[in-house]
């Protein structure tokens, strides 16, 4: 009782088609699949790009200190 046999997903799979239907399944798919190829060449391209650019900027250690005033506020 503990894991789902190859019914159970047999009759998932065949609620899921009949809840969206095989073309917005497949719409979904296409959709899915084309993200997936668009996040991959996005990585490869990060890639290229940082290993062009050489050594990862450096922190110089400075602190910037400053005061936050709301735009509401008024100057007296």
């Amino acid at each position: 009782m503990g894991s789902l046999s190859i019914w159970h997903w047999l009759i998932v799979l065949v609620i899921v088609m009949l809840v969206f239907g095989t073309k917005k399944l497949r719409n979904i798919g296409a959709d899915l699949g084309g993200a997936v190829r668009g996040f991959k060449d996005g990585m490869r391209e990060g890639g290229d790009k940082a290993a062009d650019t050489g050594a990862a900027p450096q922190v110089s250690g400075k602190m910037v200190e400053g005061e936050v005033r709301s735009k509401t506020e008024t100057k007296a």
